[in-house]
């Protein structure tokens, strides 16, 4: 799981390079005023072109043939592996729909606040998570909520 995360945030911190301009939306500004909506419908954006540029070239090793190793633990490794990326990009495949949900919401004015509270998100939390939907507080009571179910 650490390593998916991990993977998801190098490809949002390559999408934050691509970005054209030294724009950084900060608090001394209105939230949510146009410029910072400009910045994360670019940086989502560019975010969604990098998972779709990762996944094509999966795909376009996968095209390349089957695993062909002579020695079985060397065939067992490279199908685990593919196993990994391929679980990597369906969950990436998911990222994009909450990428393309966000830009929606943008779109609607309604980016950046709290589905739960309908208070601002933060600019710290949307530029390191700019999918999010809720206030931390929001998310941690969600969690916990999520984890008593689960427990019970």
């Amino acid at each position: 799981m650490a390593g998916v995360l991990s993977d998801e945030i190098d490809v949002l911190a390559k999408a934050r390079r691509a970005m054209p301009g030294d724009y950084v939306p900060s608090d001394d500004e209105p939230y949510m005023n146009d410029a910072q909506q400009d910045y994360f419908r670019r940086l989502l954006l560019e975010w969604k072109k990098s998972i779709l540029s990762a996944a094509a070239g999966t795909l376009t090793a996968l095209q390349d043939g089957p695993i062909r190793e002579p020695d079985l633990n060397d065939r067992a490794s490279s199908e685990t592996d593919w196993g990994i990326e391929l679980r990597t990009r369906d969950r990436q495949r998911k990222l994009i729909a909450k990428i393309d949900s966000a830009m929606r919401r943008i779109d609607e004015g309604e980016y950046g606040y709290c589905e739960v509270t309908g208070e601002p998100i933060g600019l710290g939390r949307l530029i390191a998570r700019p999918i999010a939907t809720m206030t931390v507080e929001a998310q941690e009571a969600h969690e916990r909520r999520e984890k008593i179910s689960r427990d019970m």
